[in-house]
């Protein structure tokens, strides 16, 4: 999972400048929207819509903009284009499997930018089902190390059902399976921690390694996928090591 961690810390360390430029609550509005028109307004009852508000509210995202999203999602604002929500299966530069997950109002767009972007960088689409069998879908809970106990959070995220916790100087990770994701989270947030990210997630089964250079390749790929609007993540199979984070950031 150590490729999934690492992307993970790079994207926190993102957030805040891709909420400058207003890309981070324009993600975070369709996450709401779609969320809502599938499950209904009401997020006790809808658990994605209350993990994209928790998302939202952590980036300070204004409470005026999650009530629109919401609105938008149950149709009562109309004439907002119609979100459509697709995992794209890809393939990186030496056979790195790659699920982009997509939430567009121009399909066709959409897919014309993904290929530009995956053939201009070594990287190719898949046909469907090629690659979605080599990820899992689970929980992933996020925390910061800062002034929390490792321990004790790996004590209690045990205990309410999680299968894994992965302790490093820069995140504490829990991952948990879909059914007792909601206990986990519950049992953690009486620990009064902060979460970096609560929600479903893409998990590898296995990782793949590559030289540094090759990793370095494979990560500009992936940022450049991510950078495309109608991107919300790309889940990758990539080992990234701290070596190779470390160069990624300092060139980023």
């Amino acid at each position: 999972m150590s490729g999934h961690s690492k992307w993970s810390t790079i994207k926190h360390k993102k957030a805040a400048m891709d909420a400058k430029r207003g890309r981070l609550f324009t993600q975070l509005a369709r996450e709401i929207t779609v969320a809502a028109r599938e499950g209904g307004g009401n997020p006790e009852a809808n658990f994605r819509l209350r993990l994209a508000i928790d998302r939202a509210r952590a980036a300070n995202m204004p409470k005026e903009n999650i009530e629109r999203a919401i609105k938008r999602g149950t149709g009562e604002i109309k004439g907002e284009g119609e979100l459509s929500e697709t995992f794209y299966e890809a393939y990186a530069p030496n056979g790195v499997a790659l699920m982009i997950h997509v939430l567009t109002d121009n399909p066709n767009r959409c897919v014309a930018e993904l290929r530009h972007v995956l053939s201009r960088q070594g990287g190719r689409m898949a046909e469907a089902g090629s690659v979605a069998w080599q990820f899992e879908r689970k929980g992933y809970i996020a925390i910061s190390p800062d002034g929390v106990d490792p321990e004790r959070i790996f004590e209690v995220a045990v205990e309410a059902g999680a299968e894994d916790v992965v302790i490093s100087d820069q995140l504490i990770e829990v991952f948990s399976p879909l059914e007792t994701f909601q206990e986990v989270r519950q049992a953690l947030e009486k620990l009064g921690v902060r979460f970096e990210q609560a929600q479903i997630s893409l998990v590898p089964k296995a990782t793949v390694q590559l030289s540094e250079e090759d990793t370095l390749k494979v990560m500009n790929l992936i940022n450049a996928l991510e950078d495309l609007d109608d991107v919300q993540q790309v889940y990758s199979n990539l080992d990234i090591s701290d070596e190779v984070m470390a160069r990624f950031e300092a060139a980023a």
